[in-house]
Protein backbone atom coordinates (compact mmCIF):
# COMPACT_ATOMS: atom_id res chain seq x y z
CA UNK A 1 0.00 0.00 0.00
CA UNK A 2 1.47 3.55 -1.15
CA UNK A 3 1.94 6.01 1.46
CA UNK A 4 -1.19 8.62 -0.12
CA UNK A 5 -3.44 5.26 0.35
CA UNK A 6 -2.46 4.41 3.69
CA UNK A 7 -3.27 8.49 4.76
CA UNK A 8 -6.46 8.00 2.87
CA UNK A 9 -7.16 4.79 5.10
CA UNK A 10 -5.92 6.58 8.48
CA UNK A 11 -8.50 9.16 7.44
CA UNK A 12 -11.43 7.41 6.95
CA UNK A 13 -11.34 5.69 10.20
CA UNK A 14 -10.72 8.79 12.25
CA UNK A 15 -13.79 10.54 10.17
CA UNK A 16 -15.99 6.81 11.12
CA UNK A 17 -14.56 7.34 14.52
CA UNK A 18 -15.94 10.83 14.85
CA UNK A 19 -19.35 10.53 13.33
CA UNK A 20 -19.98 7.46 15.69
CA UNK A 21 -19.04 9.86 18.93
CA UNK A 22 -20.84 12.85 17.31
CA UNK A 23 -24.15 10.91 16.89
CA UNK A 24 -24.03 9.47 20.18
CA UNK A 25 -23.48 12.92 21.83
CA UNK A 26 -25.47 15.32 19.39
CA UNK A 27 -23.15 16.28 17.28
CA UNK A 28 -23.45 16.18 13.45
CA UNK A 29 -21.74 13.72 11.07
CA UNK A 30 -20.97 16.12 8.04
CA UNK A 31 -19.24 18.28 10.10
CA UNK A 32 -17.52 17.80 13.12
CA UNK A 33 -14.85 20.28 13.54
CA UNK A 34 -15.61 23.44 16.21
CA UNK A 35 -16.53 26.85 14.80
CA UNK A 36 -13.80 28.87 14.61
CA UNK A 37 -13.14 31.90 17.35
CA UNK A 38 -15.36 29.76 19.94
CA UNK A 39 -12.55 29.74 22.58
CA UNK A 40 -12.98 33.21 24.08
CA UNK A 41 -16.47 33.58 23.67
CA UNK A 42 -18.22 32.25 27.00
CA UNK A 43 -22.48 32.21 26.54
CA UNK A 44 -24.52 34.03 29.30
CA UNK A 45 -27.22 32.41 31.20
CA UNK A 46 -30.78 33.66 31.34
CA UNK A 47 -31.11 35.26 34.84
CA UNK A 48 -34.63 33.63 34.33
CA UNK A 49 -36.76 32.08 32.11
CA UNK A 50 -40.84 32.54 32.80
CA UNK A 51 -43.11 29.98 30.78
CA UNK A 52 -46.26 32.49 30.25
CA UNK A 53 -49.28 29.58 29.08
CA UNK A 54 -51.99 30.92 26.90
CA UNK A 55 -55.56 28.89 27.33
CA UNK A 56 -57.79 29.05 24.82
CA UNK A 57 -61.87 28.77 25.54
CA UNK A 58 -63.09 28.12 21.94
CA UNK A 59 -61.91 25.02 19.77
CA UNK A 60 -60.22 25.74 16.61
CA UNK A 61 -61.67 25.01 13.60
CA UNK A 62 -60.24 24.72 9.88
CA UNK A 63 -59.51 28.15 8.12
CA UNK A 64 -59.35 29.85 11.89
CA UNK A 65 -56.47 32.59 12.36
CA UNK A 66 -54.30 31.00 15.33
CA UNK A 67 -52.46 34.83 15.20
CA UNK A 68 -55.87 36.30 16.11
CA UNK A 69 -57.22 33.35 18.53
CA UNK A 70 -53.83 33.43 20.48
CA UNK A 71 -52.80 37.59 20.64
CA UNK A 72 -56.84 38.06 21.67
CA UNK A 73 -55.84 35.03 24.68
CA UNK A 74 -52.85 36.79 25.65
CA UNK A 75 -55.08 40.14 25.29
CA UNK A 76 -57.15 38.49 28.52
CA UNK A 77 -54.20 38.10 30.30
CA UNK A 78 -53.28 41.36 29.53
CA UNK A 79 -49.80 40.39 27.78
CA UNK A 80 -48.22 41.17 24.50
CA UNK A 81 -45.56 39.48 22.66
CA UNK A 82 -42.16 41.02 23.26
CA UNK A 83 -38.85 41.24 21.62
CA UNK A 84 -36.80 38.11 22.80
CA UNK A 85 -40.04 35.51 23.05
CA UNK A 86 -40.22 32.60 21.69
CA UNK A 87 -43.86 30.84 20.67
CA UNK A 88 -44.42 27.89 21.26
CA UNK A 89 -47.33 26.00 19.84
CA UNK A 90 -48.69 22.24 19.95
CA UNK A 91 -49.21 20.94 16.80
CA UNK A 92 -53.05 20.32 17.34
CA UNK A 93 -54.52 23.21 17.02
CA UNK A 94 -51.84 24.36 14.25
CA UNK A 95 -53.47 20.92 12.03
CA UNK A 96 -57.17 21.95 13.18
CA UNK A 97 -56.99 25.35 11.71
CA UNK A 98 -55.25 23.85 8.74
CA UNK A 99 -58.20 21.33 7.73
CA UNK A 100 -55.96 18.33 8.91
CA UNK A 101 -58.76 16.66 10.34
CA UNK A 102 -59.62 12.79 9.15
CA UNK A 103 -63.13 11.36 9.49
CA UNK A 104 -62.19 8.02 10.61
CA UNK A 105 -65.71 6.87 8.92
CA UNK A 106 -64.15 7.35 5.48
CA UNK A 107 -60.87 5.47 6.07
CA UNK A 108 -61.04 1.53 4.41
CA UNK A 109 -58.71 -0.28 6.32
CA UNK A 110 -56.46 -2.82 4.19
CA UNK A 111 -56.25 -6.71 5.09
CA UNK A 112 -52.82 -6.32 6.49
CA UNK A 113 -53.86 -3.34 8.68
CA UNK A 114 -56.72 -5.40 10.09
CA UNK A 115 -55.04 -8.07 10.73
CA UNK A 116 -52.85 -6.38 13.18
CA UNK A 117 -54.64 -3.99 14.55
CA UNK A 118 -57.38 -7.10 15.58
CA UNK A 119 -54.19 -8.71 16.93
CA UNK A 120 -53.39 -6.01 19.43
CA UNK A 121 -57.00 -4.57 19.90
CA UNK A 122 -56.40 -1.21 17.98
CA UNK A 123 -58.58 0.61 15.69
CA UNK A 124 -57.49 -0.25 11.87
CA UNK A 125 -57.99 3.00 10.22
CA UNK A 126 -55.75 4.66 12.76
CA UNK A 127 -53.19 1.91 11.86
CA UNK A 128 -54.22 2.70 7.98
CA UNK A 129 -53.63 6.36 8.13
CA UNK A 130 -50.63 5.95 9.72
CA UNK A 131 -49.40 3.90 7.20
CA UNK A 132 -50.53 5.90 4.69
CA UNK A 133 -48.67 9.27 6.50
CA UNK A 134 -45.64 7.39 6.61
CA UNK A 135 -42.49 6.66 4.19
CA UNK A 136 -40.87 3.86 6.27
CA UNK A 137 -42.11 1.38 9.23
CA UNK A 138 -38.94 1.24 11.43
CA UNK A 139 -40.61 -1.36 13.92
CA UNK A 140 -43.30 -3.33 14.48
CA UNK A 141 -44.07 -5.56 17.31
CA UNK A 142 -45.96 -5.96 20.65
CA UNK A 143 -48.77 -3.79 19.01
CA UNK A 144 -46.39 -0.64 18.51
CA UNK A 145 -45.98 0.76 15.53
CA UNK A 146 -42.76 2.91 15.02
CA UNK A 147 -42.83 4.75 11.89
CA UNK A 148 -40.71 7.42 9.32
CA UNK A 149 -43.08 10.24 8.69
CA UNK A 150 -42.71 11.58 5.27
CA UNK A 151 -41.29 14.79 7.31
CA UNK A 152 -38.12 12.41 8.59
CA UNK A 153 -40.14 12.37 12.02
CA UNK A 154 -39.30 8.80 14.06
CA UNK A 155 -42.38 8.02 16.16
CA UNK A 156 -45.87 5.97 16.72
CA UNK A 157 -48.67 5.37 14.19
CA UNK A 158 -47.11 8.86 11.93
CA UNK A 159 -48.19 11.24 14.75
CA UNK A 160 -51.58 9.91 14.08
CA UNK A 161 -53.97 11.11 17.22
CA UNK A 162 -57.63 10.51 17.77
CA UNK A 163 -57.37 12.68 21.50
CA UNK A 164 -58.69 16.24 21.98
CA UNK A 165 -60.02 15.91 18.61
CA UNK A 166 -64.16 15.00 18.88
CA UNK A 167 -64.52 12.30 21.36
CA UNK A 168 -63.01 9.40 18.59
CA UNK A 169 -64.75 9.59 15.64
CA UNK A 170 -61.56 12.04 14.08
CA UNK A 171 -58.32 11.83 13.86
CA UNK A 172 -55.71 14.23 13.43
CA UNK A 173 -52.76 14.38 11.05
CA UNK A 174 -49.40 16.05 11.63
CA UNK A 175 -49.16 19.36 9.74
CA UNK A 176 -47.70 18.93 6.12
CA UNK A 177 -45.06 21.38 6.53
CA UNK A 178 -44.38 21.90 10.08
CA UNK A 179 -41.94 24.71 9.06
CA UNK A 180 -43.94 26.78 6.60
CA UNK A 181 -46.63 26.73 8.78
CA UNK A 182 -44.37 27.78 11.90
CA UNK A 183 -43.02 30.47 9.49
CA UNK A 184 -46.58 31.48 8.16
CA UNK A 185 -47.69 31.66 11.70
CA UNK A 186 -44.56 34.14 12.80
CA UNK A 187 -45.20 36.65 10.22
CA UNK A 188 -48.80 36.34 10.46
CA UNK A 189 -47.95 37.50 14.59
CA UNK A 190 -45.44 40.05 13.36
CA UNK A 191 -48.46 41.65 10.90
CA UNK A 192 -50.11 42.34 13.82
CA UNK A 193 -48.03 43.18 16.52
CA UNK A 194 -44.87 44.67 14.46
CA UNK A 195 -42.84 41.96 16.44
CA UNK A 196 -40.41 39.10 14.94
CA UNK A 197 -40.60 36.29 17.90
CA UNK A 198 -39.57 33.06 16.79
CA UNK A 199 -42.07 30.01 16.54
CA UNK A 200 -41.66 26.08 17.65
CA UNK A 201 -44.39 23.86 16.43
CA UNK A 202 -44.51 20.47 19.19
CA UNK A 203 -45.60 17.66 19.22
CA UNK A 204 -45.52 14.60 21.92
CA UNK A 205 -43.57 11.66 21.11
CA UNK A 206 -41.60 8.60 23.31
CA UNK A 207 -38.28 8.09 23.26
CA UNK A 208 -36.23 4.65 22.83
CA UNK A 209 -35.40 3.06 26.80
CA UNK A 210 -37.27 5.38 28.28
CA UNK A 211 -40.73 5.76 30.23
CA UNK A 212 -43.38 8.26 29.24
CA UNK A 213 -43.60 11.17 26.40
CA UNK A 214 -42.02 14.26 26.44
CA UNK A 215 -42.19 17.29 23.75
CA UNK A 216 -40.19 17.73 20.16
CA UNK A 217 -39.90 20.53 18.28
CA UNK A 218 -41.52 19.55 14.53
CA UNK A 219 -41.38 22.41 12.88
CA UNK A 220 -39.28 25.93 13.87
CA UNK A 221 -39.26 29.15 12.56
CA UNK A 222 -36.58 32.23 13.31
CA UNK A 223 -34.10 30.79 15.05
CA UNK A 224 -31.27 28.55 14.96
CA UNK A 225 -32.69 25.03 16.33
CA UNK A 226 -28.82 23.75 17.62
CA UNK A 227 -26.73 25.58 19.92
CA UNK A 228 -23.06 24.79 19.15
CA UNK A 229 -20.45 24.73 21.73
CA UNK A 230 -18.05 22.53 20.24
CA UNK A 231 -14.51 24.56 20.33
CA UNK A 232 -15.46 26.72 23.35
CA UNK A 233 -13.87 25.59 26.94
CA UNK A 234 -15.78 24.17 29.83
CA UNK A 235 -15.13 26.14 33.97
CA UNK A 236 -12.29 23.38 34.16
CA UNK A 237 -10.48 24.82 30.72
CA UNK A 238 -11.70 21.39 28.94
CA UNK A 239 -12.35 22.23 24.79
CA UNK A 240 -15.87 20.87 24.19
CA UNK A 241 -15.46 18.39 21.27
CA UNK A 242 -18.93 17.05 20.68
CA UNK A 243 -21.31 19.35 22.61
CA UNK A 244 -24.01 20.41 19.68
CA UNK A 245 -27.50 21.22 22.15
CA UNK A 246 -31.15 20.67 20.89
CA UNK A 247 -32.35 23.88 22.41
CA UNK A 248 -35.44 23.51 20.01
CA UNK A 249 -36.36 20.23 21.82
CA UNK A 250 -35.80 21.70 25.14
CA UNK A 251 -37.87 24.39 24.24
CA UNK A 252 -40.58 22.16 23.85
CA UNK A 253 -40.18 20.35 26.57
CA UNK A 254 -40.10 23.36 29.01
CA UNK A 255 -43.32 24.50 27.28
CA UNK A 256 -45.13 21.23 27.60
CA UNK A 257 -45.02 21.64 31.39
CA UNK A 258 -47.39 24.24 31.24
CA UNK A 259 -49.24 23.19 27.86
CA UNK A 260 -50.68 19.59 28.66
CA UNK A 261 -53.33 17.72 27.26
CA UNK A 262 -55.64 18.46 29.55
CA UNK A 263 -55.73 22.10 30.72
CA UNK A 264 -56.58 23.57 27.69
CA UNK A 265 -53.46 25.77 27.45
CA UNK A 266 -51.71 24.68 24.08
CA UNK A 267 -49.34 27.34 23.52
CA UNK A 268 -47.12 29.16 25.86
CA UNK A 269 -44.64 32.26 25.79
CA UNK A 270 -40.95 31.47 26.79
CA UNK A 271 -39.62 34.67 28.25
CA UNK A 272 -35.73 35.60 28.85
CA UNK A 273 -34.11 32.92 26.96
CA UNK A 274 -30.94 33.97 24.74
CA UNK A 275 -31.67 32.38 21.37
CA UNK A 276 -29.68 32.65 18.24
CA UNK A 277 -31.47 33.82 15.51
CA UNK A 278 -31.71 32.32 12.23
CA UNK A 279 -34.57 31.33 9.71
CA UNK A 280 -34.56 27.27 11.74
CA UNK A 281 -36.11 24.48 10.26
CA UNK A 282 -36.24 21.04 12.64
CA UNK A 283 -34.13 19.24 9.19
CA UNK A 284 -31.45 20.40 11.25
CA UNK A 285 -32.67 18.32 14.53
CA UNK A 286 -33.20 14.93 12.30
CA UNK A 287 -29.89 12.63 12.33
CA UNK A 288 -29.49 10.83 9.04
CA UNK A 289 -29.87 7.22 9.17
CA UNK A 290 -25.90 6.88 7.80
CA UNK A 291 -25.03 7.92 11.72
CA UNK A 292 -28.04 6.81 13.32
CA UNK A 293 -26.83 4.09 16.07
CA UNK A 294 -30.29 2.72 16.78
CA UNK A 295 -32.81 2.29 13.16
Amino acid sequence: MTKSRHAKKELAVKRRKSAAHGANRGSTAGDSSAPKGRKKHKPTPPDELRLIPIPLKDEIHPGDSLADKLLEALRQRRTRPQSGDILVVKHKIVSKSEGRIIDLATIHPSGESIAWANRYALDPRVIELALRESRAVIRRKNGVLITETNHGFLCANSGVDVSNVNGGGHALLLPEDSDRSAADLRRALKKRTGVSIPVIITDSFGRPWREGLTEFAIGIAGMKPLRDDRGRRDSHGYTLKASVEAVADELACAAGLVCGKLNRAPACIVRGFRYDPGPGGVQELLRPAATDLFR
